[in-house]
């Protein structure tokens, strides 16, 4: 395994696997036999870095979430986890009611909300501390300062590490930064938003997104990435569910354009003369680049997280990235 630093004060600041595990699903989808023998196996691989939000599934039951972090709090405690491995949860998207969702009726990030959904996170998770705790999507009813100060707050009581955003507008990162600047209290640091190989478009509105396709990490956050070195990416939905692998995805509406078949040849190309999975290639090329990026993916089984585990002692060449970065104009 591969390791990089996440956030800059000493006091909060992480070593974590260049390869971060998605949990998502563990708890719902992926049983808790499975689900503990993925998690045992990242580990032994030396693995650090583990994903999950106070609402993972509540789609699963129609109920309010929390399965997952309940699964990695009975997990941590079963195989005696301390704090060794980063734990990285999300607040804000959680239903504030059985039957709805982030859409329509989000839990939103007031300074009273963040406390109160922070604290049920740590009881499920059995953590005195969240080690990385997100804004997981805007909430534009309150004021954004109410949300850096709320945020603040936890990390000088010690309940919360690092902090991090994800699918915010730039713009709104940015302002977020600023403010806790201002008032000398701790930003985000940890971004985390959907990047992949396959580039979508952006003037396409998503129902979380009408302003276009905030979630994904286009040209605007590259250029952010670049212009502040001590911000990392984690990179959500690197392997698109199976885009690249499997002939029955079809492919989102905002990625059916022309660079598409272009990007997808290269990685092909690319796949055969490594030797390695286009799924392995495409982890590799984020690992490996100019940006400090950390791809999350899930694993529903051993046999996916032992492919992706792969990706991480593959090097592309620099002509093999080139390549990579310039398919589809």
């Amino acid at each position: 395994m591969k390791y990089r630093s996440i956030g800059t004060n000493p006091d909060t600041r992480r070593e974590v696997s260049v390869l971060s595990l998605g949990a998502m699903l563990f708890g719902t989808a992926t049983d808790e036999k499975t689900s503990f023998a993925v998690l045992d196996r990242y580990v032994e691989a030396g693995g650090t870095f583990i994903d999950t939000s106070n609402n993972y599934a509540y789609w699963a039951d129609g109920g309010l979430g929390g399965q997952s972090e309940e699964l990695l709090g009975k997990w941590r405690k079963s195989r005696g986890i301390g704090n060794e491995i980063v734990i990285a949860t999300k607040l804000g998207a959680r239903p504030r009611t059985p039957g709805t969702g982030f859409l329509d009726n989000p839990e939103g990030l007031s300074a009273k909300t963040i406390r109160e959904a922070a604290e049920r996170s740590r009881e499920r998770l059995g953590v005195e501390r969240i080690d990385l705790l997100y804004a997981h999507i805007e909430d534009r009813t309150v004021p954004l300062r109410d949300t850096v100060e709320g945020f603040g707050e936890l990390v000088a009581e010690g309940t919360v590490g690092l902090l991090g955003v994800s699918n915010h507008a730039i713009w709104r990162v940015e302002r977020a930064r600023a403010l806790a600047a201002a008032a000398g209290l701790p930003g985000y640091e940890v971004l985390q938003y959907q990047h992949s190989l396959l580039r979508p478009r952006y003037d396409i509105p998503q129902p979380l997104f009408p302003e276009g396709s905030l979630g994904h990490s286009g040209a605007e956050l590259a250029s952010y990435l670049g212009a502040e070195p001590d911000l990392t990416l984690v990179a959500y939905s690197p392997l698109m569910g199976g885009l690249y692998t499997r002939d029955d995805k079809q492919l989102p509406d905002d990625y059916d354009h022309p660079g598409t078949p272009a990007r997808l040849a290269v990685l092909r190309e690319i796949a055969k003369e490594t030797g390695a999975t286009p799924n392995q290639v495409v982890l590799a090329w984020q690992i490996g680049g100019n940006l400090p990026i950390v791809p999350l993916a899930g694993a529903s089984s051993v046999a996916q997280l032992e492919e992706n585990l792969g990706a991480v002692d593959l090097d592309l060449s620099p002509e093999q990235r080139a390549r990579l970065d310039a398919a589809g104009g």
